[in-house]
């Protein structure tokens, strides 16, 4: 059983391939995307727990899908990592004022990528009220 189910859009395969590889490797499902329609589309279709989004999209730019996210009341609580190589003095502000739980600049590093979903989707669950009584080992929390 994973951890979770997170869809990445990105345009460009190595990236999305190089995500998806980290990410399998630390037990989540992965669904990908290269384009803003490809992303709204298999979030419908999956609704994922999680999704790491890229700005520089064709089809819909990032902020295009995250706007149609965050106004659709079936995916506007699945969290939104922002992963972009766009400036984040220029992005950080807007992409978290449009509903984004994080901003990363490309290229992040592995643990920083892994720690930013981690506590998103811890906070997820606590605010659906799941309670997770497991730390990341898998032991129970006492």
């Amino acid at each position: 059983m994973s951890q979770a189910d997170i869809l990445v859009v990105d345009d460009d395969p190595e990236i999305r391939q190089a995500l998806q590889v980290r990410l399998k490797a630390n037990g989540y499902d992965v669904n990908c995307a290269e384009d803003g329609a490809g992303a709204i589309s298999e979030a419908r279709k999956h609704t994922p727990d999680l999704i790491v989004l890229d700005l520089g999209l064709p089809v819909g730019d990032g902020f295009v899908v995250l706007d149609i996210l965050k106004t659709n009341v079936d995916l506007s609580s699945i969290p939104v990592i922002v992963l972009s190589g766009r400036d984040r003095k220029a992005n950080e502000e807007r992409v978290l004022n449009a509903g984004a739980r994080a901003f990363l600049q490309k290229p992040v590093e592995t643990n920083e990528f892994l720690a930013v979903i981690r506590q998103a989707l811890d906070e997820k669950r606590q605010k659906s009220g799941v309670v997770d009584d497991l730390d990341n080992r898998g032991n129970l929390r006492v």
